[in-house]
């Protein structure tokens, strides 16, 4: 089932249970019976990971975003490809999303102890929660569990619902708006853009035709424009990639608010920020205040990982998360 008849259940036996639950049908501690350790080795083997590449926590948690976005947090972009069907991580949108081989292995090593319990979405939004708190040493979000697997990927349905970094505002606000979330989860959320990079084919238009005259885009800083020129010499350039937050491209922190308000935001979404009175009033509150970021982006992410769960008997545990059982 997806976010029904958990409410009243939750109801019934919050107090009694040792985990809380969640309205989406998700559960603190979900395994907690069966398997017990499955929280922990999760984080365990996503650290030992991002030990050796810092990069990690950026690609888990835009695949984390991307697998949310479409057909809700069910482990669907982690599925691959067949002789019949293009799968989610074909999509256009997709093809620079990578870690997929480091999910499956996190995956493997569940199963080692609890075959066939741990659903590979929950290993997902784990993993991309643990990334991203590994340098905090604490967990920077809660994450609740119990999602199943889905067993439908299709790339069409990532181009159409994933939010393109050439998107306006009324296009990102109505791309959020089908998923519940609102323009503070939308400004919130973009905050994710502190760490990782961009590729430069999905920004380069603002530098060589921004209009379709071979013009600039005149909202991007100007210096920050010719910078990124002498990285980025062509439309055409598809292989070269740049911080998204220049100088914090590894550090999960608000200065990503700060690049915005100075108009060096990488993506036409990351402008799109401040051509809204409210957007804009959010930007500036979440950059003063390095801490209430981080308290949003934590009830942000809960959100988000509650979008569109299968839950109860719906879906599957899948042995491997690139492949349906």
């Amino acid at each position: 089932m997806r976010n029904q008849g958990f409410i009243l259940l939750c109801m019934l036996v919050v107090g009694v249970l040792v985990g809380s639950c969640h309205g989406s049908g998700l559960e603190k501690n979900f395994y907690r019976h069966k398997c017990h350790d499955a929280e922990t080795i999760i984080k365990n083997v996503t650290e030992k990971y991002v030990a050796n590449d810092p990069t990690l926590p950026a690609k888990f948690l835009r695949m984390h975003f991307h697998d949310c976005f479409v057909r809700g947090c069910d482990g669907s972009v982690l599925l691959n490809s067949t002789a019949n069907n293009t799968a989610e991580k074909d999509s256009i949108p997709n093809l620079t999303v990578s870690g997929f081989d480091v999910i499956d292995d996190i995956k493997a090593e569940v199963e080692k102890k609890c075959p066939n319990v741990v659903s590979c979405a929950d290993v997902l939004a784990l993993a991309a929660r643990d990334a991203v708190s590994f340098k905090f040493r604490k967990p920077l979000w809660k994450v609740y569990t119990g999602r199943r697997d889905g067993r439908v990927s299709r790339s069409s349905e990532a181009l159409a619902n994933l939010p393109s970094p050439f998107s306006n505002f009324t296009v990102l606000v109505r791309n959020f708006a089908n998923q519940g979330l609102n323009i503070h989860d939308l400004v919130v959320l973009s905050g994710g853009h502190t760490i990782g990079v961009g590729h430069c084919n999905t920004f380069s238009n603002r530098l060589y035709n921004f209009t379709g005259r071979g013009d600039q885009d005149p909202s991007l800083n100007a210096t920050y424009a010719a910078f990124l020129k002498t990285q980025c010499r062509s439309l055409n350039d598809t292989t070269t990639f740049v911080p998204m937050d220049p100088g914090s491209v590894l550090k999960f922190d608000n200065n990503y608010y700060l690049t915005v308000k100075q108009h060096k935001g990488l993506f036409q979404s990351d402008a799109a920020l401040l051509t809204n009175n409210v957007s804009r009033h959010i930007v500036h509150k979440l950059l003063e205040d390095e801490e209430k970021f981080f308290e949003e982006f934590a009830e942000s992410m809960k959100k988000m990982g509650a979008i569109g769960v299968l839950t109860g008997n719906a879906g599957e545990i899948r042995k491997k998360c690139f492949v349906v059982n």
